[in-house]
């Protein structure tokens, strides 16, 4: 899936991303558990080099558990990275957060030599709740949607501790394309840039091929549907979603969909695995490098006929 929303205030924020970068201590990104890969942001790793970063995968409440632990392990696997595993459920986390902070960045930490740090995370992501709860008050504007965060603040959280926040952030063009649909399917691009039947359609080969029993037993079936059609008609049947002479909606259908998996009612699923994104970064590295022989065998065409 080829993402074509990018608003100007993301294209803004990366700029002050790369302006902030010598003022700040350490970077806080957080990821979507279920998309630890998709939701990370390629260009934070290239430009932040050794300073260390806490990366907190929220929304585990959505996710699998076991999951979540080996992506913390893999993650770990760089020195200058810490993960914390988060959700709004638990309990508050903030001196857990602080002590991280502290214990990465030990030269500093005091009322005159306080932490920085800039918090990212990907659109609809629950950074700015995050920010709220470390804040110990409403701070930054939160909504179940995405962009609502559009300008970067600076936070003084207490503690010896000041935060930079920044728009939820994607990135201009996404190579797999498979985290495209995945981004998609949580609800970090705003809905207005998305096809919800072709996301609907995504989601079923997957929930098919890897879990029949939750849509068996979210959508009351007998046997698991035969492919994705199939599906996405008895959710139609099932929910009403119908027009004129019985048939069904199959974009409304696709939306109920879509809605179930964002709020946990088809389960705890984590759509990646470090394992399987490995796979997928080299099979899109592989792409990526036929591609750009086949522009260079243009080009070279092109010379040769001047």
């Amino acid at each position: 899936m080829s993402i074509n929303w990018y608003p100007g205030h993301m294209h803004k924020a990366q700029k002050e991303i790369k302006k902030r970068l010598p003022d700040v201590d350490m970077f806080i990104e957080v990821l979507d558990a279920r998309i630890p890969y998709s939701s990370e942001n390629p260009m934070l790793a290239t430009i932040r080099g050794d300073k260390p970063c806490i990366k907190i995968l929220n929304k585990t409440d959505l996710a699998e558990p076991e999951i979540t632990k080996d992506w913390q392990n893999y993650l770990e696997k760089n020195k200058h990275t810490k993960t914390l595993a988060l959700n709004l459920n638990q309990p508050n986390k903030s001196e857990q957060i602080f002590s991280l902070c502290k214990k990465l960045v030990p030269s500093k930490g005091t009322k005159i030599s306080p932490i920085t740090c800039l918090i990212t995370g990907i659109p609809n992501v629950g950074k700015s709740t995050l920010i709220n709860t470390l804040a110990n008050r409403t701070i930054a504007k939160t909504g179940n949607e995405p962009a609502v965060t559009q300008t970067q603040q600076r936070i003084d959280l207490g503690n010896n501790l000041i935060l930079f926040d920044t728009p939820g952030l994607l990135w201009p063009k996404v190579d797999n394309e498979d985290s495209g649909y995945r981004l998609a399917m949580t609800g970090a691009i705003k809905d207005t840039a998305i096809e919800y039947d072709d996301i609907a359609y995504y989601a079923a080969e997957y929930y098919l091929n890897e879990h029949p029993n939750l849509l068996m037993k979210r959508y009351d079936l007998e046997e698991p549907p035969l492919d994705e059609t199939t599906l996405l008609e008895a959710i139609g049947k099932k929910r009403g979603a119908l027009i004129s002479g019985g048939r069904v909606d199959l974009k409304k259908a696709s939306t109920i969909f879509i809605h179930d998996f964002r709020s946990g009612s088809l389960g705890q699923i984590t759509l990646e695995t470090p394992q399987r994104v490995e796979r997928e970064i080299a099979k899109t590295e592989k792409l990526m490098a036929e591609k750009a022989a086949l522009k260079e065998q243009r080009k070279k065409k092109w010379r040769n006929n001047k």
